[in-house]
């Protein structure tokens, strides 16, 4: 019916099913740009958002919600991660917050999706955290920049 793995022959929704993948070692990286305006952006770099700790707040949350991705994606696998981590660069000027996500697992299925939700979540945290200061704010992109490992081996994003 289709070359997508998550239908099955009669096109139905399903789990897909990996226990004859072998074991890899695996790594995704995600990231997540935030919009808001110059001033904003400014307060989350001095660290005076009146909520506190903007960039360590969401990175809380985005290593939060990698951990729970099995939970909030219906078809992915539950993993016991590795480690995950998110970094928040703020480029004050531009208005921009940048946040990045890296997850690592050996597992016989990938991290692409607890990488993008790392990334996400952490991207909306920052939403809440500055929604006070700004009405405008804008989370532009949830983007996969690279994986590795599995059969499909190395990936980046051009």
């Amino acid at each position: 019916m289709s070359d997508l793995t998550h239908l099955d022959e009669s096109g139905a929704a399903r789990m897909v099913d990996v226990a004859a993948k072998p074991v890899t070692d695996r790594r995704a990286v995600a990231r997540a740009v935030v919009r808001m305006t110059p001033a904003t952006a400014s307060v989350v770099a001095a660290g005076d958002a009146p909520k506190g700790d903007v960039l360590g707040v969401a990175r809380i949350a985005g290593i939060q919600a990698a951990k729970r991705t099995g939970e909030l994606i219906p078809l992915c696998h539950p993993l016991g991660l590795d480690h995950v981590d998110v970094d928040g660069a703020i480029d004050a000027q531009a208005g921009t917050v940048t946040l990045t996500a890296t997850a690592r697992v050996s597992a016989r299925t990938g991290v692409e999706m607890e990488a993008m939700t790392a990334a996400a979540v952490a991207a909306l945290t920052v939403y809440d955290m500055v929604k006070g200061l700004d009405k405008g704010v804008v989370i532009e992109e949830v983007a996969l920049l690279e994986k590795s490992g599995g059969r499909s081996g190395t990936w980046t994003r051009p």
